[in-house]
């Protein structure tokens, strides 16, 4: 049985909390960056499945034969990311970027093999680098069972669609836990020069919970005990899309300061934590040959990307909080439940200390 207790969606910006001085976008989504779509496909089924897919894809057409520039960071590579090799060498994103659990990898680059293969002008295709990342949501979800697949996997990226996108308890964030609340997707996005950048997360890390500057422990803890919260393993995948024309390198970097902002919210960044930014940018002629990486490179000449390091930094603490206060009350696997931060105290507890 599934119980929500709170069915109100808030975001961070519904308690005042708005990090940093750049605007966001629109929606204060990745998919304010033109062009990018997100799908997402939920799994709750009987008690004890409680997983997705969430597939971010940074334009609508044949991203095999029309690829972006695109870049991995690990920040701890506890994680079973597949195709961060291929995009680290040639410096390009070939597939939909698809999110899900740690044992239905597997399935990802099926379905995202499948939905490739299947698109017009691909049909001489004999090798296919496919981009999944994934958390282990086996706190709340039958993991082993494998539940995810390709089928799910392509129904996503065939849904995918622009405009508001679902956070909180869906897609590949629905069994997902963080500092020992429910958590799952989160999105925010920044307006930096005439460019946009935005952030998606799924979250499932551990630590010692800061929102806005302000420790959220001891006054408020988990009513559950549970180890994970003070162990800090789990994991984070972040996904970042940009406009603007940067190159590889300034990618890799900018999936550096994603990282970065997980500090911010008291990120342990423990030996068991999957720490991993997946970053692409759709600001240029998009050809089988990325832009060379360096910092003398047309893309970076007389342009500072110091504006762009903090409109990361700041989206990426936004969509985790935001990732956080979307939740929902889940119960699954084992009877496990797992319940959203109290909004209420969150907002008592951040007027008194700020």
């Amino acid at each position: 049985m599934i119980s929500s207790s709170r069915p109100t969606m808030y975001r961070a910006r519904d308690l005042g909390v708005a990090p940093g001085d750049l605007a966001p976008g629109p929606l204060n989504a990745i998919t304010d960056v033109p062009g990018v779509l997100v799908g997402q496909v939920t799994l709750i089924e009987g008690a004890a499945v409680r997983t997705g897919v969430t597939a971010v894809l940074p334009h609508g057409g044949n991203l095999f034969a029309d690829k972006v520039a695109g870049a991995v960071h690990v920040g701890n590579g506890f994680g079973k990311t597949a195709g961060a090799i291929q995009v680290n060498e040639l410096g390009c994103i070939e597939t939909p970027i698809v999110l899900t659990n740690t044992l239905s990898v597997a399935a990802g680059i099926d379905g995202i093999l499948d939905w490739t293969l299947a698109q017009p002008g691909n049909e001489e295709a004999v090798s296919i680098n496919a981009i999944v990342g994934e958390t282990n949501d086996s706190t709340l979800n039958d993991i082993r069972g494998r539940h995810v697949t390709a089928q799910h996997v392509v129904r996503a990226i065939r849904e995918a669609t622009g405009g508001p996108v679902a956070e909180g308890s869906v897609g590949a964030g629905t069994g997902t836990v963080a500092f020992g609340w429910k958590a799952g997707i989160g999105t925010s996005s920044r307006i930096v020069d005439g460019h946009t950048l935005g952030v998606l997360v799924q979250t499932n890390y551990g630590g010692s919970l800061r929102i806005d500057g302000v420790p959220i422990a001891p006054e408020l803890v988990p009513e559950h005990d549970d180890r994970r919260t003070e162990s800090g393993d789990g994991s984070c995948m972040i996904i970042v899309g940009t406009d603007a024309p940067v190159d590889t390198r300034t990618l890799d970097r900018i999936g550096a300061r994603a990282i970065f902002a997980m500090a911010r919210t008291g990120s342990s960044y423990s030996n068991g934590s999957g720490d991993i930014a997946i970053a692409f940018a759709t600001g240029r002629d998009r050809t089988d040959r990325p832009i060379p990486a360096g910092p003398g490179t047309a893309a970076q000449q007389g342009s500072d990307p110091s504006p762009l390091f903090r409109a990361t930094l700041d989206a990426t603490e936004e969509a985790i909080y935001n990732s956080l206060f979307a939740a929902t009350t889940i119960t699954g696997s084992g009877g496990t439940t797992r319940r959203p931060i109290a909004v209420q105290s969150v907002r008592e507890l951040l007027a008194r200390n700020r």
